[in-house]
């Protein structure tokens, strides 16, 4: 059975007067005798009133809530990213709704709508692996909705930005692989298509450049995610004995990679060393434990709430978009030599 909710109307009929004056008893209104206000809080606070959220925010045309469409809830760097957003947002009197696409492009296109359903205020956005149209995102935008990308981001919708610089952290982790002596570098790449798929494999390409050493096609695999590991597994071992290092586009595909490789015979890091991305809890207790980029997921949420808030309170003023930028560090563990 759908539960019944209190409102005013009911209040009044059931005391004995009007709406409006068990509206201002309960906004403490000089017009209203104490009594009448006391019995009013009284018997609201008995049958656990509530005022109706969405029919003042009609009223406000605010509700005080952050819309937040993101891939995966249960991948380390986008949780971390999550609570920068919730540690911010609360503290600024909003709450935030949280969707997931996924990595689904269909779910992505349903969650947006979702969200502006239920009048957020503004969205934060990291787009899926497989969005590769934007309409929904410019739907948004036209009907006056800030939006602020964060991590994934549509390069074709002016917006403001809170990015990795995902170029120059490939280029510190393939250069610390240099550093080792390492020569012939595997890199699993992010799909292309994905900017920081594009810059991580980019920065790879540059470091290799800045050392003189050529690259090679044939080592650069689109391979992003642990269940891609295991289907290229035996592409991977054919290669493995002409190389001597790996850059792996996240921690979880570098894992992955580590296990197979030591389930063959490799030793890591004595003739194989890996590098990683994101420096999540695995990379701590994975044997061994894992060097890679620290990402600063939270420090990313953090600003990118700021960013949108900064444009909720002031809806007048020309702010030029604005792209914040967050280089990732180097953690240097032992899966490197």
């Amino acid at each position: 059975m759908k539960p019944t909710h209190i409102t005013i109307k009911d209040i009044a009929r059931i005391l004995g007067v009007s709406p409006s004056t068990v509206s201002r008893a309960l906004k403490d209104h000089p017009d209203i005798s104490e009594e009448t206000r006391n019995l009013v809080k009284t018997f609201a606070e008995k049958v656990k009133y509530r005022p109706n959220a969405l029919a003042l925010s009609l009223r406000k045309q605010k509700t005080n809530t952050l819309g937040l469409v993101i891939p995966e809830i249960v991948h380390h760097f986008f949780s971390s990213v999550i609570s920068g957003m919730e540690d911010l947002a609360y503290g600024e009197g909003y709450t935030l709704m949280i969707c997931q696409s996924n990595e689904n492009y269909y779910r992505e296109v349903i969650n947006m709508q979702a969200l502006l359903d239920h009048r957020v205020d503004g969205l934060l956005v990291s787009i899926s692996k497989t969005t590769r149209e934007f309409n929904h995102l410019h739907s948004a935008i036209d009907n006056g909705i800030p939006m602020v990308f964060f991590d994934r981001i549509c390069d074709e919708i002016e917006s403001d930005r809170v990015i990795t610089d995902d170029f120059e952290g490939a280029r510190i982790a393939t250069t610390h692989l240099i550093e080792c002596g390492c020569k012939n570098i595997m890199h699993l790449a992010a799909p292309r298509h994905l900017l920081i798929g594009k810059n991580r494999h980019d920065g790879y390409l540059q470091a290799l450049k800045n050392h003189n050493i050529k690259a090679n096609d044939e080592l650069v695999l689109k391979c992003d995610t642990r269940e891609e590991v295991q289907a290229m597994r035996q592409h991977i071992l054919t290669l493995a004995p002409k190389i001597d290092g790996i850059f792996a586009v996240n921690d979880s595909t570098a894992i992955a990679v580590m296990q197979v490789l030591q389930e063959n015979g490799f030793k890591i890091p004595s003739e194989i060393s890996i590098v990683g991305f994101g420096d999540g809890p695995l990379a701590t207790i994975a044997s061994p434990p894992l060097t890679t980029l620290e990402q600063k997921g939270y420090e990313m949420g953090r600003e990118a709430v700021r960013l949108l808030i900064q444009r909720l309170e002031n809806p007048t003023a020309q702010i030029n978009f604005q792209t914040k930028i967050i280089t990732p560090s180097l953690v240097k563990r032992e899966s490197t030599k």
